[in-house]
């Protein structure tokens, strides 16, 4: 419990990054939402671009799924979101290097800047919450009981459980208590002493 709560809370703080980045500013005070869809697939341009058709679509995305996955405690998806954080990121820094030939951080402001850093951090956070968060219980542990018969701690079935023995006249089962490892005995086939005239032929 402890640790969905604490996985939950780390997931959504980097979607909130996530979402937050595209209105910073990406690279050399440009913001990401400037930047269009179209363009991590047919190389940057300066064509200004909407909000809806910008960057901020699929960290919208992202951030949309990871309150779902945190809603239904599923850390596949919230580890889903995090992979489509970070790998539009990374899709948008390949096309931005290409476009400018290289990728730099100057401390006047040009180059890479935080929009950029809000985005990763928060692609992160989202992966980092989906392994803190222990998911969902399986059904045997949410109704509090255990099977009748467990292979992992009881390998072999008890004796007796299967076929209840028909003596005592309770039909309770379990092993009889008139059983024993011995085979039963023979009967005796003596019959008494030779009868001695027999012999004498009388």
């Amino acid at each position: 419990m402890i640790r969905n709560i604490l996985g939950s809370v780390i997931a959504l703080a980097g979607a909130a990054a996530a979402v937050l980045s595209p209105f910073r500013d990406w690279y050399d005070g440009r913001p990401g939402r400037d930047y269009r869809v179209q363009d991590l697939f047919e190389g940057i341009t300066t064509t200004s671009s909407g909000v809806m058709v910008s960057l901020f679509l699929p960290l919208l995305v992202a951030a949309v799924l990871t309150l779902a996955g945190v809603v239904l405690r599923s850390r596949l998806v919230v580890a889903l979101a995090g992979v489509l954080t970070l790998g539009f990121t990374v899709l948008w820094m390949v096309r931005q290097g290409q476009a400018t030939g290289s990728l730099t951080v100057d401390p006047d402001g040009s180059g890479l800047q935080w929009g950029v850093a809000l985005a990763l951090g928060g692609g992160l956070l989202m992966l980092i919450g989906s392994l803190v968060m222990s998911g969902r219980r399986r059904r045997r542990d949410r109704v509090g009981g255990t099977p009748d018969h467990d292979a992992r701690t009881a390998p072999y079935p008890t004796p007796g459980y299967e076929h209840p023995d028909t003596w005592p006249p309770t039909q309770e089962p379990g092993p009889s208590a008139h059983t024993s490892p011995l085979p039963e005995p023979e009967p005796d086939p003596y019959t008494g002493p030779e009868d001695p005239r027999r012999h004498d032929g009388s």
